[in-house]
């Protein structure tokens, strides 16, 4: 019986999900691009929904190099949102181009374009700045609302630079 209880329990705990600790706390222009749930709430990023296995909180009015509005969003992994969030996502609810406006403040200060597409059919303008903690990913094709992301900078790929 004791053999019983002891592999329940193991099957049990086996299918939980395990802890997930939070990305340390980044921001850029005072806006969240990883960290806590509450490094994002204390942002402003308090309208959240339930997705089951990630919450999106939201906050309208975002300006990033002085461009805007925008509406904005992170996505805090695991159901109460304890794993935190990696990456900040703008966009403009009726106009498609208008992050593109940030692209044109970014070229200005320095900040080189690296695209992912083949030919013209592309996916993302990734600018990076040697020294900054963070690159901005720029949808190029896109599906529903053009998105500009505000990612850490981890030395990830990022296609062809000019």
């Amino acid at each position: 019986m004791k053999r019983v209880a002891t592999s329940l329990i193991l099957i049990l705990a086996g299918g939980c999900e395990p802890a997930r600790v939070p990305p340390g706390n980044l921001s850029v222009e005072g806006l969240p691009v990883t960290g806590s749930l509450a490094f994002a709430q204390r942002a402003g990023f308090t309208r959240c929904l339930d997705f089951n296995s990630y919450l999106r909180c939201r906050r309208d009015g975002i300006y990033l190099a002085g461009e805007g509005p925008y509406q904005g969003a992170i996505d805090a992994r695991g159901a109460d949102g304890g794993g935190g969030f990696d990456q900040l996502t703008l966009w403009h609810e009726r106009d498609q181009r208008a992050v593109v406006a940030v692209a044109r403040k970014l070229a200005v200060s320095g900040w080189r374009l690296c695209r992912t597409q083949i030919d013209d059919r592309g996916d993302q303008n990734i600018w990076r700045k040697a020294g900054s903690k963070v690159r901005v990913s720029i949808d190029v094709s896109y599906w529903g609302k053009r998105r500009l992301r505000v990612l850490p900078e981890l030395g990830q790929a990022t296609g062809k630079c000019l």
